[in-house]
Formats: structure tokens, sequence, C-alpha cells
């Protein structure tokens, strides 16, 4: 019996004890968006640092701006190392009523197909799935004393709420975080069966668009055809975004998304993804977007742009024949492989200052910036955590696209300069940021036995 089967071992007989310590912290309402949570925020972190001390690791509360960070570190043994990150924050719970039960008062739950799930605020995001990684790391020094490979872990308290201390802070402690390949479990599963592991993320900008016109409203029956109409101004604008094939149509946008690679739609091609149920779920069932292009390149990776909220003019009950002073839009981009978020944010400028009439004002407001990030899938540290999680699973683990954007892969790649390996086992039914927010008991507990064979993968 070797080292890893009886760690594993340990991972199953004690699952019981695993389970109430991720109770207790889901617990605590480390809300970190509402500032009457402060208390209870800096009371997880606290919580974590005294769990991690408890297994030996030399493990603070960092203070920032906002709330603490949490970092550990166990560098006790020689080869690769490893920097794990999660996030102890959650999203608000409103609407409260929608809940089955106190959103804090986490339990375990069996579905009507017999499968136990674990319920509460955090349970799958982030706590659940950092915990995970955490009790994997416990099972090894209570087997062995030691970790596989030194392991340092930050966790985060501002994730939920935009996490604007983060780059800073990594930046202040390059040299203390800096390591070999970076860890995180905050993704998903393909399906309930099948293991994954994101390697592409898309980036994003945001960009408001305010068009200006009378210096009041004014009425339609005076003034109409006359006057400049701002939302005929922006509908024009917001129209010519997309050509009749679905294209994007600003200067350079496609700069940089190339065709994907051929290993890797074949493989996406093996997954057997349908259209059809994945529109028919939402109450859909013909796909917008680029012609020619299948949903999931175009989910994953594909760029988009889509108009994210509009409006101008009277919005109440009833009817008001106004031509509106102002009208404004929301528009996002999901960015893919090397698109600058810069260039696209300039082009879209361009795009609306060329539609806009020499009497109106147009005004701009940012709302982000980001580029996408993809991994090298042919580095050793993939292809190892790829062998584990098909070892646990019994499924060959796949690679896999993501179709938002997860900030902190960018900012571990650009401070400290490492690759990241996202293995997560939520599924698309945990109804993250929702009411009745779940994670499945076998998501966690093969969770922790999947992170205890990656560690030792990792050694070798």
């Amino acid at each position: 019996m070797t080292k890893l089967d009886d760690v594993l071992s340990n991972v199953d007989a004690n699952l019981d004890a695993a389970l109430e310590r991720l109770f207790a912290i889901l617990r605590i309402k480390s809300i970190s968006t509402d500032p009457a949570y402060k208390a209870e925020c800096t009371a997880n972190a606290e919580w974590h640092v005294a769990d991690l001390k408890s297994i030996g690791f030399d493990a603070s509360v960092r203070p920032t701006p906002g709330h603490p960070m949490v970092v550990a570190h166990d560098r006790s043994v020689p080869g690769p190392s490893a920097l794990f990150y999660g996030h102890y924050d959650v999203q608000p719970v409103d609407p409260l009523e929608l809940w089955e039960r106190d959103p804090f008062d986490p339990s375990i739950q069996t579905m009507p197909d017999g499968a136990k799930i674990i319920t509460g605020r955090g349970a799958a995001d982030d706590k659940g799935q950092l915990m995970a990684f955490v009790e994997a790391c416990r099972a090894w020094k209570a087997v062995t004393g030691k970790l596989p490979i030194p392991v340092s872990i930050l966790l985060e308290g501002e994730e939920e709420s935009g996490g604007v201390n983060l780059p800073g802070f990594l930046d202040t402690h390059a040299a203390e975080l800096r390591a070999d390949i970076g860890l995180i479990c905050d993704t998903n599963m393909w399906d309930h069966e099948t293991p994954a592991i994101q390697t592409m993320l898309r980036g994003l900008c945001g960009e408001e668009v305010i068009i200006h016109a009378a210096d009041r409203d004014l009425h339609s029956g005076f003034y109409g055809s006359a006057a400049a109409n701002p939302n005929r101004i922006l509908a024009r604008i917001l129209s010519d975004l997309h050509d009749d094939n679905g294209r994007v149509t600003l200067r350079g946008f496609y700069d940089g998304v190339p065709e994907l690679p051929k290993a890797l739609r074949e493989q996406w091609d093996s997954l057997n993804f349908s259209a059809k149920s994945f529109l028919g779920a939402i109450g859909l069932s013909i796909p917008a977007g680029e012609k020619g292009r299948d949903a999931l390149e175009m989910v994953w990776s594909r760029p988009t742009c889509e108009i994210n909220g509009m409006g101008g003019g009277y919005q109440g009950a009833g009817f008001k024949t106004v031509i509106p002073a102002m009208a404004s839009a929301k528009v996002s981009f999901r960015l893919v492989f090397d698109q600058d978020p810069h260039a696209i944010r300039k082009a879209f400028r361009e795009h609306v200052h060329a539609r806009v009439p020499a009497d109106c004002r147009v005004e701009f407001l940012e709302h982000g910036a980001g580029q996408a990030i993809r991994f090298p899938i042919e580095a050793p540290a993939f292809g190892k955590a790829r062998d584990a999680l098909t070892a646990e699973w019994g499924k060959p683990a796949v690679f896999i696209g993501g179709g938002g954007s997860i900030p902190v892969t960018h900012q571990l790649k650009q401070s400290l300069g490492m690759d990241v390996v996202l293995a997560g086992f939520g599924l698309e039914d945990d109804r993250i940021h929702s009411p009745n927010e779940k994670y499945n008991l076998k998501s966690f507990h093969k969770g922790i036995r999947s992170w205890a064979r990656i560690l030792e993968a990792l050694s070798r």
C-alpha cells in the first residue's frame, strides 16, 4: 500500500470531521460587499489562520485597506512549489424569502435522486472548494507528517466585492508568494462525472456610453424630426456593432484571434455538447452570434460584443410623448487569446464618435478592462493534474474553456509569472450567487481526494 493510498483512506475515514469544519465557516456571515459584516469577514480570516496553524502551516492574517488576506506557508520539503488561491468571502443572500433554509445554517440534504448536498451560502463558492484543498493537506500531514511539495496558501476576503486590494497585495508580496505553479479551485466539472481543468478564460472590456442632445426633454409634437433624438442615435450606434453574419464591426476587433488549435477542437468535439439542450434550458432554440460557429466555440473561444443595458426617455407607466435629452447604454466585450482591451475600447469610441451629430455630445464611462488568459496544456503540471483527476473520477479529465472571467488568474500570471491549474468540482446547478446555493457531498469528498492525488502527482 502506497502513502497515497493511506492518505486517501484517511480522507474517507475523516469526512465527518471535515464536514464539521466546513460547517463552522459556512456559519460565518462573511459578506464582503456589506460593511455591516466587516467583523464577520475578519472572524473568518482568523478562523482559517488558526486552522492552518493547527496542521503545521506558518499562517497569519494580513491587513489590507479592505478585508484581510490570509497567507500561509509550509515549505518544509523540497520540490516544485505551489501557491493555492481561494476566497473566504461570499455573496449577499437577498432575496432572503426565496431560501428554503437559513443561508447561514448549513445542512446535509438528500435529493430525490439519492444524491446528498451541502446547503448554505458559500457551500460551493468558495468555502467548500477551498476547504477541499485544505483537507487534502490535512490528510497528508496526518499520514506522513509532511506535504508532498512546498505549499503556500492565499485566501482573499474581497473576491465577491471586486477584489480591489488583491493586485497591490500581489505586487507588494510577490517575492513571498511566487511559486512554480498556481492552483485554484473555484471552477466547475464538465458534468457530474467528468472532471475538468479550465485552461482558457475570456477577458473583458466594459463601456458605458451616454448621448446628450437638447438641454431638456422635448415635446415630440413640437420638435419631432427637427431635433436630434438620442434614442435613435444610440439605436443606430448599437445596431451597427454587428454585421448580418453576427461579426463585430469594430476596426481591428479580431486582431489577435486565431482559429482554435486542432487538438483542442478535437477534444471539445468529443464532449458531445448539445446546443439544442444548452439553449433549450433557457427557453431558446436558435443559436445567435457568428454564423458558421458552434455554440461551445462561441462561449469559450470567440470574442463577443453584448449590449447589457440601455435606456432613454420616459420609462414609467402609461405614455409620455417626449424626445429625451439623453440616452445611454452599457456594452461589454468578452475577449479571447491576445485581444487588447484598450485597443477595443478605443475602436468602440471611434465607432460612436463617427455616428454622433455635431451638435450632440457623447460621454463615456469605463467599467474595467482585462486581457484573456490561456495556459499551456502541454506544460507538465497540467498533464500531471489531468492524470490525477482521471485516476480519481474514473473518466478522462478534459481541458475546457470558460465563458466568463476570473481576474485573479491574470493577476497571478502578471504579478507572479505563474501558470495556474484551475481544477474545481462545482456543478452548473450549484446555484452560486443565488438563493439555495448547494455543493454536492460527492464534489466535496472526491474534491479532497482529487487534491490529495494532485499534490502527490506534482511531486513526481
